[in-house]
């Protein structure tokens, strides 16, 4: 579980980051999670950008995507989702205490 201190963190890094994976209409399947988890496993934060066409809310895209892949929801702001997941291999990010 995050800090209020970490997610204000994990924020301000995320500000700058483009959304590399997109929800729409089919909404969230086990392939999308799958390929999700690897770029958390690979990047540690990541953007998902909600479509206008997506039949469930967001919060709720959010909630299946961090379960799936195991990660911590940082934000829901507008249609955009900012997850983070702690590497195995890869550790670049070093959150404050």
């Amino acid at each position: 579980m995050l800090t209020g201190k970490q997610k204000r963190f994990l924020r301000s890094k995320a500000h700058h980051i483009q959304p590399i994976f997109q929800v729409g209409k089919g909404g969230v399947n086990e392939n999308m999670v799958k390929q999700i988890a690897d770029a958390l496993e690979a990047r540690e934060l990541i953007k998902v950008s909600v479509l206008q066409n997506c039949e469930f809310d967001r919060k709720e895209v959010a909630e299946q995507l961090s379960l799936g892949a195991n990660a911590e929801t940082v934000q829901v702001i507008g249609n955009t989702i900012v997850l983070y997941k702690e590497s195995k291999e890869n550790k670049s990010i070093v959150l404050p205490s």
